[in-house]
């Protein structure tokens, strides 16, 4: 499934980058609000709903990984139908007419660039999740304390410790240890309020310069993330579309040669990397497929079923 925005060459145009670059918060608002509307129904998800982070970021992990495994591309990269191309300049001394675009080998990525892409499409979208959420009940904590004059408590207060007084066992120790964890928790809590928008706008700032760059053809890396990788962000062509299901052939007939053991427990493992395999096959167009037609469901089928 490949989503075409147009442009020529193998430079994709501002919009596929944009394009690609929102998807994953899109496909997360739409899953939530998914799991939100069933949860309704199925007390059960609202555990999913709990841990929202935590299920977006293991889900987005096995997405990229098998992504940049079979396509040298991120998630939302390949249903643009973009690849990831490492950078490797040669210089040319004799030349002193050398074009800033020449001299610029692409190849493909190495073990070691896919790892970090991971982090880079995961890991650190994960913490700058957490630290808005923290970030947020901070302030939350600190305009209530304002406006009701709540002492010193704060939400790490509230939220995390419970001292449940009138308790009938005696909890010196873990009164204790309590203790240090709650001015640790406040320090990191003040630590974080007093860093985060700092951080948060001068990466932002950095997004943007990269961006107005990027649209200006005055650099060829999108975001700071490619630039530190050394990656460009390619077009693919034709013949490559063609030979991804080749290479995620021979991957995993690789794969299903290293299975060791006796029979039963290959085919065991056989049948159990075939259904891994199917799943991660339509997982893009599923996904994206699955939030389209609930969201239309959800628009459509609530006024008829009102009109009945």
């Amino acid at each position: 499934m490949l989503f075409q925005v147009g442009g020529q060459g193998t430079r994709p145009t501002f919009f596929e980058m944009a394009a690609a670059q929102q998807l994953p918060a899109s496909l997360r608002a739409a899953l939530t609000y998914s799991i939100g509307v069933l949860a309704l129904r199925r007390p059960l998800l609202h555990k999913v709903l709990d841990f929202e982070d935590e299920f977006f970021a293991l889900l987005m992990l096995v997405l990229e990984t098998h992504s940049l495994r079979t396509t040298d591309a991120s998630f939302s990269e390949s249903l643009y139908g973009l690849r990831r191309r490492a950078v490797k300049i040669r210089a040319k001394k004799n030349d002193a007419s050398l074009n800033s675009r020449d001299g610029i080998e692409l190849s493909g990525l190495e073990k070691r660039q896919r790892v970090i892409s991971v982090v880079f499409l995961v890991v650190l979208p994960y913490f700058k999740s957490k630290l808005h959420s923290i970030y947020n009940k901070e302030r939350e904590a600190r305009l209530q304390a304002s406006l009701w004059g709540d002492g010193d408590e704060t939400f790490g207060d509230a939220d995390y410790f419970d001292r449940r007084e009138g308790s009938l066992v005696s909890r010196g120790t873990m009164d204790a240890e309590a203790t240090v964890r709650s001015r640790l928790t406040k320090r990191l809590q003040k630590i974080v309020f007093a860093c985060y928008p700092w951080l948060h706008a001068t990466s932002e700032g950095l997004s943007f310069t990269y961006q107005l760059l990027y649209l200006l053809d005055a650099t060829g890396f999108y975001s700071l993330g490619l630039h530190a990788l050394g990656i460009h962000v390619c077009r693919a062509t034709g013949q490559e579309l063609m030979d991804t299901s080749s290479r995620i052939s021979k991957i995993r007939n690789r794969e299903r040669e290293r299975l060791r053991g006796p029979p039963w427990l290959k085919a065991l493992q056989g049948a159990l990397l075939r259904c891994t395999y199917t799943v991660l096959d339509y997982a893009q167009t599923g996904l994206i497929a699955a939030v389209f037609f609930f969201k239309v469901s959800m628009i459509y089928v609530p006024p008829l079923l009102s009109d009945n």
